[in-house]
């Protein structure tokens, strides 16, 4: 199981969910994982579980809309393992509202998270990836490979009903791997995009569990009314929602040797749609 042997993976938003799954497997298969969450007690259990399993992780808080966080992240990450060999691009949440109705609070806070924050992100890592393969380049003819993971949705592909903002900032992050493939690919760092369909996480859960989180002080309902989870399994040609653990699978494809000439991609996982 040694596929991403002693590389060094940040994956925010992995207290939870895809994020979380995706950490797990990451170590499973040797990876040395920054697990980041905005919440410590999410975080801290996944690098348990995962050193338990004899994998190597640390936990880091990040709000990865705040500038100061990010730079904690990226200095913590390597102040523990050195380097950033993959970094994913993972962490949201969603603000619903039909057009008409939403407010500029709405928009903004949805686009910050999944448009503004993977860019900064990128942009805070640029030493630890752009600059170390240029470097490689210059003294041994060649950079190893490098690997960003942006996390997109069907509704950045497709478009959602209620979903403006968030499928803005999930088409936007598209537009963000495509143009960072071009620009990074002299450096060995492969850059794609995941657009995830209806996945079993907070985000799809049953409104009527009434999991609700803060955001820009706001108290926002997490999930969705059954009738719209009724509805989507039926445009489903799997018939299910898919699952963390197969939504984490692609995420190791990409992070690894075995896409090592595949860039600039986007990959729909949505069970057929």
């Amino acid at each position: 199981m040694s596929l991403l042997q002693d590389q060094v993976a940040i994956v925010t938003g992995s207290g939870r969910g895809i994020g979380a799954a995706t950490a797990k497997l990451f170590a499973q298969y040797g990876a040395k994982v920054v697990v980041t969450d905005i919440d410590p007690e999410p975080a801290n259990a996944v690098v348990e579980e995962i050193k338990a399993a004899g994998g190597d992780a640390i936990a880091v808080v990040c709000d990865v809309t705040k500038d100061d966080d990010i730079k904690s992240l990226i200095a913590k990450a390597v102040e523990a393992f050195g380097a950033i060999d993959i970094l994913v691009n993972n962490a949201g949440y969603t603000w619903d509202g039909l057009i008409h109705k939403m407010s500029d609070e709405q928009w903004d806070a949805i686009i910050a998270v999944h448009l503004t924050a993977p860019f900064k992100i990128i942009r805070a890592a640029i030493p630890y990836m752009r600059e170390v393969a240029k470097a490689e380049i210059a003294e041994k003819g060649a950079a190893k490979a490098r690997k960003i993971i942006n996390v997109s949705s069907t509704t950045g592909t497709r478009g959602n009903i209620g979903q403006a903002n968030y499928a803005s900032g999930k088409a936007g992050i598209i537009g963000l791997t495509k143009t960072l493939a071009k620009e990074w690919g002299a450096f060995n760092i492969q850059v794609n995009a995941i657009a995830f369909g209806y996945i079993e996480t907070r985000l799809t859960q049953s409104r009527d569990l009434g999991e609700k989180t803060e955001r820009e002080g706001q108290e926002i309902t997490l999930g969705m009314p059954d009738k719209v989870r009724d509805l989507v399994n039926t445009t489903i040609p799997m018939g299910r929602s898919g699952t963390t653990d197969e939504a984490a699978g692609p995420m190791l494809f990409f992070a690894s040797p075995l896409s090592n000439y595949v860039s600039g991609q986007v990959l729909e996982i949505a069970g057929g749609m």
